[in-house]
């Protein structure tokens, strides 16, 4: 209990009394009253000032001072990295009142940030596997390299690994600061439209020597011409990722085939192949960073494309999705607002 509280209230309950007995003495004479009586009262309101402070105090401890004292609690755990924290709610659902609705949201907050931290650990560690891969190689070939005894034929063929695994890890950090920058910065949208249609057939012929290497059948249906408002760089990511990925996964003597057709205000392109397809677990997470679903092509690739590409698809406000059947092959189906 605080002293000046209780204080307070006993001067605002005698201020009270006061004016009550000024009504009364119109019609009532207290000069014969009783001293005993004058003090009796004077020890009443003391009483009647301690209760209602003591119950006053109990009331703002038990629905502030304890709520938000085990909030503060909590909330320096999270400060210092604890993600598990939860703060249990004083009622139940239906009958939640502010302090709890602030528990739930907080502990909305709480699981958020963890998750957030998840993703960050597994970013991390996933990054620091995919550049250590290609900077082991590149160091060990580097190292056999200096050998005078090495024939020039596998002097030849230790460069071009060297220059493969380089490549590799620069594809790696390009597309880590592609993804940075789409997550980080806005994304505007140029004032003068291209030609899609143009891009496709562009980005398709980028393939033919592999398609042709690989004997597999590439049908193209798309129309003559089709405007897009959009970064023409950033949707070129988009095709080549979806047609590299169809060309990596079809077998020879398989097909991909790339489909284009406009609406009013939108643009649909499928990439379609017969390759080894997916499951539904791996369709759940084919969007994911580093997500790799064919583990025995994980050499050809980091994981980057697809999450890449969904991430422009998305910020352009359009959709990306995919169907699949395993040993079905699979079809990524783009659709994007014209914005002309």
């Amino acid at each position: 209990m605080s002293w000046p509280q209780y204080l307070l209230t006993y001067f605002i309950l005698l201020v009270l009394s006061a004016g009550q007995w000024l009504i009364y003495a119109e019609y009532m004479d207290f000069g014969t009253m009783p001293i005993e009586y004058i003090f009796g009262m004077l020890g009443y309101w003391a009483l009647v000032s301690a209760a209602f402070t003591v119950i006053t105090h109990r009331q703002i401890q038990n629905r502030f001072d304890k709520p938000v004292r085990r909030l503060s609690t909590a909330a320096k755990a999270v400060a210092e990295g604890d993600f598990s924290v939860y703060v249990e709610p004083f009622h139940t659902a239906d009958k939640y009142d502010y302090m709890d609705v602030m528990f739930e949201d907080f502990n909305k907050m709480v699981q958020e940030l963890g998750s957030i931290e998840t993703l960050t650990n597994d970013f991390i560690a996933n990054v620091s596997h995919e550049i250590k891969t290609p900077l082991s190689i590149i160091q060990n070939y580097a190292a056999v390299l200096q050998k005078d005894s090495l024939a020039p034929e596998q002097r030849k063929e230790y460069s071009q690994t060297i220059i493969t695994a380089s490549a590799r890890l620069n594809t790696l950090v390009a597309n880590i600061l592609r993804l940075n920058k789409l997550d980080n910065q806005d994304f505007h949208l140029p004032a003068q439209p291209y030609d899609v249609c143009r891009q496709l057939c562009d980005c398709a012929l980028q393939f033919e020597d592999l398609w042709e290497k690989k004997g597999i059948t590439f049908i193209a249906d798309i129309e003559d011409k089709a405007l897009l408002c959009a970064d023409e760089g950033m949707i070129e990511i988009v095709w080549h990722n979806l047609l590299s990925n169809a060309l990596k996964f079809t077998e020879s003597g398989g097909t991909v085939t790339l489909t284009q057709s406009s609406e009013p205000d939108r643009i649909a392109v499928a990439v379609a192949d017969t390759g080894c397809g997916m499951d539904e677990g791996t369709m759940r997470r084919i969007f994911d960073k580093f997500y790799q679903g064919d583990s025995s092509r994980s050499g050809e690739g980091n994981g980057l494309g697809l999450a890449l590409a969904h991430k422009i698809v998305t910020r352009l406000g359009g959709d990306i999705s995919v169907r699949s059947q395993p040993k079905a092959g699979s079809t990524f189906t783009v659709t994007l607002p014209l914005n002309c």
